[in-house]
């Protein structure tokens, strides 16, 4: 029998969104924001000679650049306010994560609830000014090295660099944090989203133009439209799916009353690192290629010319560590956010157990197991949707839009919004019920 959840959510339709006043203002709320956003990208940095920019980012838009350019939303092509977009957050959170595991005063910070929170988050906002500084600092630096970039080189260039690029990372953080409070879905990861999704038409012109021109027959069009749509359909399947493990709490009394023990469960996601793995690994191998676009290739050695040739976008070697790092990273990343010890802890101090497992240590080592088993499934996944639309883009030259990154956001953060969606919905299914049921109880009383 469904559960009334189940069934107020099956019952969620066109009339039951027109009468969510409040849903309806967050919304509004969120699309007014990334517009914001899109507008931002467009605001050119001063003193940048945006012609020549252009010429020059042309050459380098398969490496490094070309992944920065898609989670900016096309800010970096543009090199606009927002070129840094929101990965300095993101790097200060994956950075701040990592030393809670680390250093014990923050790992204490992170069981002290909400007020542990604040300091941690005020700590990744520090790190997002620093690491934000020393990015903006370098792309001054690298944007006057070359000829006809910069209108008016010195000092005066780079700090206005500096403010500029720097104030758009700090605005777009906080963008994010009043969109996830006041807003549908989390904040910085619709940002990304809206960036790749505003380049995915151009993407898919250029694909049917390719079609046009003969570069790609009608037949490999179709295949690609159907792969596509079969790593969106297994995109949503696994990053829905759960290893669920049973959860049983003790008989217990109050008063003269003996309650049932009750039942729950713990979720453990396929995926439960997420995109992660792929940003880093992507990041990661396109750094040599990039390095070497921006050195003089003359004077490189040959042994440093065949590494960054096997290592370029496409190639064999590429792909092999592109897997090899992202299954990598998806149990580092796992062994980060999730800890088995912790967990344990927890169940046996709210009196919770796994039947036929003994609480604490066995209980941690059991979870562990069962996580282990269910992160290579993740990781062999994540390899598979990145790595098959990586060899069609090379074989093809199919835009860098349509890889399995970017697949991967747009999925997972549709997903995650259209849920918040639905408990909105069903929230205010649940109000209208109660006050019902208040009107009733009170006619009942006269």
């Amino acid at each position: 029998m469904a559960s009334a959840a189940e069934q107020l959510a099956s019952n969620l339709n066109f009339s039951t969104f027109a009468k969510a006043e409040d849903l309806k203002k967050r919304l509004w709320f969120t699309l007014g924001a990334l517009l914001v956003y899109r507008l931002g990208t467009y605001i050119p940095l001063p003193g940048l000679n945006p012609e020549a920019f252009a010429q020059a980012f042309q050459g380098q838009s398969g490496g490094i650049l070309g992944l920065f350019n898609m989670f900016a939303g096309g800010a970096v092509e543009r090199m606009a306010i927002f070129a840094l977009g929101i990965m300095p957050y993101i790097s200060a959170s994956i950075i701040v994560q990592l030393m809670t595991s680390v250093v014990p005063a923050l790992e204490q910070l992170k069981k002290e609830g909400e007020q542990g929170r604040k300091v941690i988050n005020q700590y990744t906002r520090y790190g997002t000014v620093l690491l934000g500084t020393m990015q903006a600092y370098g792309i001054a630096v690298g944007l006057e090295s070359g000829s006809g970039l910069v209108n008016d080189p010195g000092w005066f260039f780079r700090i206005s660099t500096v403010i500029s690029l720097l104030g758009g990372t700090m605005f777009l953080m906080w963008l994010g944090e009043q969109i996830t409070s006041r807003g549908i879905g989390n904040g910085i990861s619709l940002i990304i989203f809206a960036g790749i999704v505003a380049a995915l038409p151009s993407a898919l012109a250029g694909t049917l133009e390719l079609g046009r021109t003969g570069a790609l027959s009608t037949p490999l069009i179709l295949v690609i439209i159907v792969m596509v749509v079969a790593v969106i359909a297994l995109i949503v399947f696994v990053e829905r799916a759960q290893r669920r493990l049973l959860i049983q709490y003790p008989k217990r009394q109050v008063g003269n009353r003996m309650f049932q023990g009750d039942t729950s469960h713990l979720p453990l996601k396929l995926n439960t690192s997420g995109v992660i793995p792929a940003i880093f690994a992507s990041s990661l191998l396109l750094l040599p290629a990039t390095a070497a676009g921006f050195a003089n290739t003359a004077t490189l050695p040959d042994w440093a010319t065949t590494i960054v040739g096997a290592l370029s976008h496409g190639q064999p070697l590429y792909m092999v560590f592109y897997g090899a790092m992202i299954a990598f990273f998806a149990f580092f990343y796992t062994a980060i956010v999730f800890n088995p010890k912790d967990t344990a802890d927890n169940l046996k101090k709210h009196g919770g157990f796994i039947p036929g497992i003994r609480p604490g240590e066995r209980t941690a080592e059991y979870i562990d197991y069962v996580l282990t088993r269910v992160t290579v499934v993740g990781a062999l996944y994540l390899v598979f949707v990145c790595i098959l639309p990586e060899i069609l883009i090379s074989q093809t030259g199919v835009p860098f839009y349509l890889g399995g990154t970017s697949l991967l956001i747009v999925v997972s953060v549709t997903l995650d919004t259209v849920a918040q969606i639905q408990g909105h919905l069903i929230a205010q299914q649940y109000e209208g019920l109660i006050k019902k049921s208040k009107l009733r109880g009170g006619k009942r009383g006269r």
